[in-house]
């Protein structure tokens, strides 16, 4: 199978053409630029180079995967509602994966459980733990650093980097999801040709935008 995978919910902008069967997950071609404010400016341009510098065109893809978050609201968009319209417009599935346990399973394998941290501004990371296989123990959550209370010392992720001391871990590769770890997540559906799940965001944040309550009395004197 030939997939596009696409994820915006870190500071990287990342696309690419990813071909996966029983045997292997072999990445033909990507694109990643780290720039938190040009999600919604590269990643359509992006898909589009990966696709070219794979020698296929769009229409040759099965499927598409795409990272959901955790992530901020403006650049998570950005890439899901690319993935979105791709998918309408070629009548492939969309197929949404946690965009922290795409980084989860880029993991080299320490036979110790892990945990992946991403920024999530306003001083907080998102987070959750895998044990030694990769898989999700717990979260994702978004949180103070501070505040996260575990025992595991190792984390992934652009966060853990930025945060290993205030949470005192160490930090390990990779920073970001890559095109194989989304597809690898998405791998026993895709192979299956599963129902994707809908493709619904992670943001794990209520809104700060709220609906107006009652409308004010004027008084006029």
């Amino acid at each position: 199978m030939l997939v596009l995978a696409i994820d915006t919910a870190t500071p990287a902008v990342t696309a690419g053409i990813v071909a996966v069967d029983e045997a292997e997950v072999v990445t033909r071609a990507d694109r990643v630029t780290v720039d938190p404010r040009a999600h919604g400016e590269l990643i359509a341009p992006h898909a589009l180079a990966a696709a070219e510098d794979a020698g296929v065109t769009l229409r040759e893809l099965d499927a598409i995967v795409c990272g959901v978050g955790p992530g901020p609201f403006t650049g998570l968009r950005a890439g899901m509602a690319t993935a979105a319209a791709y998918g309408h417009a070629l009548g492939i599935p969309v197929y949404p994966v946690c965009s922290l346990d795409a980084i989860a399973a880029d993991v080299v394998r320490t036979e110790k459980p892990f945990l992946v941290f991403t920024d999530a501004r306003r001083r907080e990371v998102y987070w959750a733990a895998y044990d030694a296989s990769g898989a999700r123990l717990d979260g994702p959550h978004v949180q103070r650093p501070a505040d996260v209370e575990t025992e595991i010392r190792v984390a992934a992720g652009d966060g853990a980097l930025q945060y290993a001391a205030a949470v005192g871990v160490v930090p390990i590769e990779p920073r970001f999801p890559s095109p194989a770890g989304l597809v690898r997540v998405a791998r026993t559906a895709l192979l299956e040709r599963a129902e994707p799940e809908p493709l619904t965001p992670l943001y794990l944040r209520r809104p700060d935008a709220v609906e107006p309550t009652a409308r004010k009395r004027v008084t006029v004197r």
